[in-house]
């Protein structure tokens, strides 16, 4: 059985510090033409999420507890503040939103939500340790030039150089299409008595030809002709020195197992019905706490999330959560 001594340690004045964290995205945000801090560039589309009853004994908890089909919207992204072209590196994620979903969720005043996001990225760890470190590297790359110099005088320079190549490693890897591409929450959540990190993984992995630059061209090409199906995995905690919940420059390794299946049906996003999903999916808002309490997001990134998408959802306007999947 996986271990179940995991904790949380939680900094007397961390809800001041992100309070603080929170103004500068929201100041960040303030500024972007696309309005979003982050991840600005998106494609939607619908999907089915389905719970195995396969799945192993120990994953069962949450949702997965019970086999079931959903409904499901989905958001690819490319990570920068703006829409820029597909051939820049950039770092590049996607967000789940399962509908449906029973359980008490952790938002208050949303506690009787039925909605269940999994957001993750290309790569299975984070360049930085904690939210402080992330809101140093993002002021720093607001000027991309001395990005190096900033990052130095508020990290020093041994970290500085470690969550710089970092960084660039996740910038680094090839283009692939986005139905070939593994995507990694890179960050813990509870899961009944376990803590685990997701893994979004391609049922189709081996296909890399690529449209260079047309990442939602190539997907939209491929939804007309057959479904794109990822493996919802999970990976569980281990110990504190091989899995540290407070500590997310750290991959956790260990185990991957399959808890449910993503399926994105055979769909044409250019029709009418099409751009409505899209235009839907821009408005929602994919936030890691839209989550059942037995399965709340863990660690310190995690923890100032719950302050920064909040405020981001506000600012922006974001659509209420759905109560069943929109009639498109």
């Amino acid at each position: 059985m996986p271990a179940t001594d995991w904790k949380e340690v939680v900094a007397p004045d961390e809800q001041a510090r992100f309070e603080y964290f929170t103004g500068v995205l929201s100041a960040i945000q303030a500024k972007a033409k696309a309005g979003r801090a982050l991840h600005a560039k998106g494609l939607g589309v619908e999907a089915e999420f389905e719970v195995l009853a396969d799945a192993a004994t120990d994953a069962r908890h949450g949702m997965f507890a019970t086999p079931k089909k959903y409904p499901a919207l989905v958001r690819y992204s490319n990570g920068a503040p703006r829409r820029q072209h597909d051939k820049k590196p950039d770092v590049r994620g996607i967000a789940i939103k399962v509908i449906g979903v029973a359980g008490e969720k952790v938002i208050p005043g949303m506690e009787t939500a039925v909605t269940q996001d999994f957001l993750a990225i290309r790569t299975p760890v984070t360049p930085v340790r904690d939210a402080e470190e992330f809101i140093k590297l993002l002021r720093a790359a607001q000027t991309p030039a001395l990005l190096p110099i900033r990052l130095i005088g508020s990290l020093g320079f041994s970290r500085a150089i470690q969550v710089i190549k970092g960084a660039l490693g996740g910038f680094r890897l090839p283009t692939a299409p986005l139905a070939a591409t593994a995507y990694y929450t890179a960050l813990p959540s509870q899961l009944g008595p376990f803590a685990v990190q997701y893994v979004i993984r391609p049922q189709d992995p081996v296909t890399v030809t690529t449209k260079a630059g047309d990442l939602g061209g190539e997907l939209a090409a491929r939804l007309k002709d057959k479904p794109v199906v990822y493996d919802l995995c999970v990976k569980f905690y281990e110990s504190e020195k091989t899995t540290p919940i407070e500590d997310a420059s750290v991959e956790w390794k260990g185990e991957l197992v399959p808890v449910a299946r993503l399926t994105l049906p055979v769909q044409d996003i250019a029709s009418p019905r099409g751009k409505a999903i899209e235009e839907y999916v821009e408005k929602a808002a994919f936030d890691p706490w839209h989550c059942r309490k037995d399965m709340k997001p863990l660690g310190n990134v995690m923890r100032a999330r719950n302050h920064a998408y909040r405020a981001s959802t506000q600012a922006r306007g974001a659509a209420p959560e759905p109560t069943a999947m929109p009639a498109f």
